[in-house]
């Protein structure tokens, strides 16, 4: 029982890994890329469906995105989308293709971004915790229905606690990594 509880945790951290790593993706850099399009929808056909069943997107140059769609109806739908989203780009339109020019970051917005990554990173640290919390309120309610002996809580708490350690410090390395790459440009 006492496996299956550290089994859990350690699936569940994994989890709020990922989402933090989502997080991060989705804050722009001054580099293209599509995940910066990820939750962009597009009013197509009486509902709202995103850009990426709607469109073939692609990155021919460094910062610039183009968004070919494959019912050329549905460019001006996509152009609103993009002017309405909090992405600040402006999209071009040629009649058959809408290219994104990602602008060159400022210092200041980097600084911003930067912050923004850490309060990513930081939810994510918490997530963890609060995994550990629940692993370890597990393991303390198994010795009070005496399925485990005070040396093997004691022995699971402490390996939750490394797990925790080693997985928040990963979360501190994803968090240089991204903040070198929005400070990079």
């Amino acid at each position: 029982m006492l496996k299956e509880i550290q089994a859990k945790a350690e699936k569940d951290m994994r989890k709020a890994i990922e989402a933090t790593l989502k997080g991060f993706n989705g804050v722009r850099t001054g580099r293209a890329s599509l995940t910066l399009l990820d939750g962009l929808m597009i009013e197509a056909y009486g509902s709202a469906v995103p850009l990426n069943q709607v469109a073939t997107l692609a990155i021919p140059e460094l910062r610039l995105i183009t968004v070919q769609p494959w019912d050329p109806s549905l460019l001006t739908a996509i152009e609103r989308a993009f002017l309405k989203s909090d992405l600040g780009v402006s999209p071009s339109n040629d009649g058959k293709v809408i290219r994104i020019a990602i602008p060159p970051l400022t210092e200041e917005r980097r600084k911003e971004l930067v912050k923004v990554v850490r309060k990513i990173a930081e939810e994510g640290r918490v997530a963890i915790r609060n995994v550990r919390r629940e692993a370890n309120e597990s393991l303390k309610r198994q010795e009070r229905e005496k399925e485990a002996s005070e040396d093997e809580v004691k022995h699971g708490t402490d390996m939750i606690q490394e797990l925790t350690n080693r997985l928040i410090h990963e979360v501190d390395g994803l968090v240089v990594k991204k903040e070198k790459e929005i400070m990079e440009f």
